[in-house]
């Protein structure tokens, strides 16, 4: 006989771990099903965790590179790269085997394998020996997440042309590397592994780095990367990328219709994710997708099979680790009976290089696309005291607020400790706070989110320091 379930969650992601806890605190019988042999998906095994680990590492090594600037004398600063990834792969381990623990802890059943639908009600679950076992669910939960796209005609052999998978994991510092994409990954990428010595090069197909932000932080970030070293070729298309007697070429053209041609050690291909929904025998059970292969639910995260439900990168919205946790908790609440929701306009963004980037909201050309009337308050860092006594001035905090009620519609920053702060703004947002409420609230000084303080205040041309 089969073991049966209450609910079975196929992928072991942030949305489907955070899912299982909940519904196991709910008193439901649950799955978790993972294909891997450790718990966490992309984010925690190969994307969100090793990564921010190698981007911390590497601004350590950057920033020790340039001690003596600050009166600190040291020795020769030398890079070991293997005991960087070591550091890093330690970091993963760490939490890979939190989340077992956590599983344990709240009686989630584990399943290692790959899981499929064989009806309804019956998943299949094929391990790493091929060894087939069968469970029952009364619901099943698809959080398969997201994997990278490359472009078309060419495949990611992770040696050379790589994902982001590959780029965590080179045994070399790259003399130079090309960056397709100038997105969040691709930039956060480029980052580390030119403070750790490469020459990297940006191609992007558009006139601007990071899609969908604010175009004045975009603005910003791109002159404050330029200034760390990185070349940036926009409104530039790769054409091909061919690979002969170990040389690598880009053959791209220019917005003005040139040819360029750059040769490379690593290519880096970072232009977005597609949803992991092939391999779960959909068609069987008749599960629909949209035309992107997401797979289609309604506002309860319900397919329009009843009792199939989704969340995370295989469903509509930002693919971000955050969002599928929420979802993740809303579902397991609503399938208890309680009132799950996720609110998806206020859902922060953050990218975290040197220095960090964060928004939320939105921006204004998305104001302005919807004919919505807004006053901005804006504040720079290289006036805010922490950051100017720790030598870390760049960047700006920028509030929209509506022109008439002065409810807070977005938010977006650059500089130190940006992803952290993005939080005050979120919590602020959720119980609709005006930029007077956030200028009225007393900020402990100094730091960094005083800045924040300062731009609200500046929303009503009244800023104390600038």
């Amino acid at each position: 006989m089969s073991e049966k379930f209450q609910v079975a969650i196929i992928g072991g992601g942030p949305g489907g771990y955070v899912c299982a806890i909940r519904l196991a605190q709910l008193g439901i019988k649950t799955a978790c099903i993972e294909s891997r042999g450790t718990l966490g998906g992309t984010c925690l095994n190969i994307g969100c965790i090793p990564s921010k680990s190698l981007l911390n590492l590497s601004e350590n090594f950057y920033k020790a590179k340039h001690f003596s600037n600050l009166g600190i004398e040291v020795g020769t600063i030398k890079l070991n790269l293997k005991k960087m990834m070591k550091n890093k792969d330690e970091s993963v381990n760490i939490l890979t085997k939190g989340i077992e623990f956590l599983f344990k802890k709240n009686k989630v059943a584990h399943y290692k394998g790959t899981g499929s639908f064989k009806s309804h009600n019956q998943i299949s679950i094929v391990d790493d020996k091929n060894k087939e076992i069968v469970i029952e669910a009364d619901k099943t939960i698809i959080s398969t997440g997201s994997e990278p796209v490359s472009l078309p005609g060419i495949k990611f052999d992770e040696k050379v042309i790589v994902s982001s998978t590959g780029a965590l994991s080179l045994s070399t510092v790259p003399k130079k590397m090309i960056v397709v994409g100038g997105g969040y990954i691709g930039l956060e990428m480029g980052s580390v592994w030119s403070r750790l010595g490469s020459e990297v090069h940006v191609i992007e197909f558009l006139d601007h780095i990071t899609p969908g932000m604010d175009k004045e932080i975009s603005r910003e970030f791109m002159k404050i990367l330029q200034k760390q070293g990185i070349h940036f070729h926009l409104e530039t298309k790769v054409n091909s990328i061919q690979r002969k007697d170990k040389i690598t070429t880009v053959s791209t053209t220019n917005k003005d219709g040139k040819k360029i041609n750059f040769t490379c050690d690593i290519v880096l291909i970072s232009v977005g994710r597609k949803p992991n929904t092939k391999n779960l025998n959909l068609e069987e059970v008749g599960v629909l997708l949209d035309n992107k292969k997401r797979i289609k639910v309604n506002n309860n995260f319900q397919t329009n099979i009843n009792n199939i439900y989704a969340i995370g990168d295989v469903i509509k919205g930002p693919m971000l680790a955050h969002k599928a946790e929420e979802e993740g908790i809303a579902l397991a609440e609503l399938i208890a009976g309680q009132s799950g929701h996720v609110n998806y306009d206020i859902i922060p963004g953050v990218i975290y290089t040197y220095p960090e980037v964060a928004s939320i909201g939105k921006t204004e050309e998305q104001l302005k696309d919807l004919n919505i009337k807004y006053k901005i308050g804006k504040f720079p860092f290289m006036a805010n005291s922490r950051a100017k006594a720790i030598n870390e001035p760049q960047g700006f905090v920028k509030i929209i607020a509506d022109e008439k009620t002065d409810k807070v519609l977005g938010t977006h920053m650059i500089g130190p400790n940006a992803g952290e702060m993005i939080a005050e703004i979120a919590i602020a947002m959720e119980f609709g706070a005006s930029s007077e409420d956030i200028a009225r609230t007393c900020h402990a000084h100094p730091t960094f989110s005083e800045a924040i303080k300062e731009a609200a205040l500046s929303v009503d041309k009244r800023p104390i320091h600038s």
